[in-house]
Formats: C-alpha cells, structure tokens, sequence
C-alpha cells in the first residue's frame, strides 16, 4: 500500500491564517510564542504555514497566550477539529499525482467553481464514457488501471453538485468543446445529452462562446476559479506543464476577471442550449447513417 499522503486542505489553510492574524495582533514574534509556550519554532512555522494541524495541547497553549476566549475561540477550536475529516478520500486516491488530489480536495470544499473550458467539457459535466476517452486519449502512457482510476476519480467528484447544498457551478466552454467528437458519434452523442439535463438545474450554469466571437483570453488555456465559505478563493491552471494554483489575492480576482470577460462574450443562456441542440442533431444524423 502507498503511505498516506497529506492533503492540502482549505479549512487547514483558514485555521493558519487566524492564527498567525492572532500572533501578530498579540505582537509577538515566532520566537516570543517558543519562549512564551515551549512550542517548537519549526512547528510553529508548519502550522502558520498551513503544513500541519496542531495538536490539541498545542492549539490551547497558543491560544491562551493570545487572550483568546468566548464564541471565536469555539470557532477556531472547532475549526482545527474539522481540518482532518476528508470525508471526499478514497483508497484509490493514494494514486493519483498529487496536484490532481489537491484539486480534489480543494473542490470538495468549495461552495462555487467558474470552469473554464478551451476545448473540452468541464469535468464535473462529462459522463463516465466521454471522460474515458478523454482521459485514455490524451494520456497515452497510461495504463488501463489508471485511467479507470482517473474516471473513478472523476465521477466521485461529479456527487458535490447533487444533495442538499450542491456546488455552485458556472461553466463556460468553447463551441470547439461540442464540435470534437470525442469517443466518436455515439460517445458524444449521449455526452451533449448529458450537458442538456445539467444545464436545466438551477445550481449549474452552462454558456458557450462560439466560433464567431474570435480570439479571447481563455484560448490561452483552461482554468478554474474555485470560492470557499470564509476564505477568499483560488485560482487553478491545468495544461501540458502542468497544474498551478495562485492564492495570491491579484491572481484571482484577474482570473475571477478573465472569467467574467468569457461570460460576457459567450451565448447565453438560451442561445447556448440551443447550439448544444444543434450540435447533438448533427451527430445524431451521423449516428444513423
């Protein structure tokens, strides 16, 4: 068995910002805290740095010395509890590459994901068959254990946009995304099915910008912008170097911007489910010749 690999996780990352905002508005330095409590220097750092949870007698002991008491510190308690439970994990996931595990986790504690799309269909929209041939196709060292690992992966993070409180998802794609016959006919046939019911529910957006609208910013490569409750929100890169996450505030409000400006330009609504419908005609025709 692969050993256990950490995480990143947003409630991690909340949890060592307030307590770092907590140590500086005490004014006191990493080295007056390990004089003040005993705790390590480098543990302190790995905590502030979002790299480890505190123990439990570890978290009272800072926040002791930060005068920290009532409803917020319940808060912030309750907080480091909950930053271990992962609850999207699976056996499967020790596997994957780590970037694509981050994401994963980022994405299941997200409250809204905005996706942009060059030449696919998001993820979160695709069916088990299209995701097959994506991923086998352009994968192409890839074994067949790891690619049913990828659709697995796939579809697991397709259930965050049903239940009680589902992901709140805005998709944008190019006309490009429904044109490739990805799979072939009958693959994508059922594929822009798929994206039809997905686009009536009141949680999922979906918007295509056509051919006609000429070059935008979004042909230079997909991303993602992902928002949390309580945490400003990061942006996502995937592409042939790799995968990129910016957490720096200017990066995502330009991403959160460049998503904005392909909204404005794509279809809307009703324009884009009906040149979703047209492109499933054509590839149904195809289907019976």
């Amino acid at each position: 068995m692969p050993p256990a690999r950490s995480v990143p996780s947003v409630s991690l990352r909340r949890l060592a910002g307030h307590l770092s905002k907590l140590r500086t508005q005490a004014r006191l330095s990493q080295e007056d805290v390990t004089e003040r409590t005993g705790i390590n220097r480098a543990t302190l750092y790995r905590i502030e740095a979002g790299r480890s949870r505190p123990q439990k007698r570890t978290l009272t002991a800072l926040l002791d010395l930060y005068g920290l008491d009532g409803p917020r510190r319940d808060e912030i308690v309750e907080l480091a509890t909950n930053t271990d439970q992962q609850d999207w994990l699976r056996p499967y996931h020790a596997d994957l590459s780590e970037q694509y595990t981050a994401y994963i986790s980022f994405e299941s504690e997200a409250r809204a994901v905005q996706n942009f799309e060059p030449v696919f269909i998001p993820g979160l929209l695709q069916t088990e068959d299209y995701a097959r041939a994506v991923i086998r196709d352009i994968w192409s060292a890839a074994s067949a254990a790891d690619v049913e690992q990828h659709v697995r992966a796939r579809m697991d993070r397709q259930k965050r946009l049903a239940g009680a409180d589902p992901l709140r998802l805005s998709a944008v794609m190019s006309e490009a995304a429904l044109r490739h016959h990805v799979g072939g006919p009958s693959v994508m046939a059922e594929q822009l099915r798929h994206l039809q019911a997905a686009a009536a529910a009141p949680h999922i957006d979906v918007s295509v910008i056509p051919f006609s609208a000429g070059a935008h910013p979004g042909m230079l490569g997909a991303f993602s912008v992902m928002t949390f409750p309580d945490h400003p929100g990061i942006a996502y890169l995937d592409g042939p170097a790799g995968d990129l996450f910016l957490e720096a505030e200017p990066d995502r409000v330009r991403y959160t911007s460049i998503f904005e400006s392909l909204l404005s330009i794509a279809l809307d609504h009703d324009e884009s489910r009906a040149l979703i419908e047209s492109s499933l005609q054509l590839i149904s025709e195809e289907c019976s010749v």
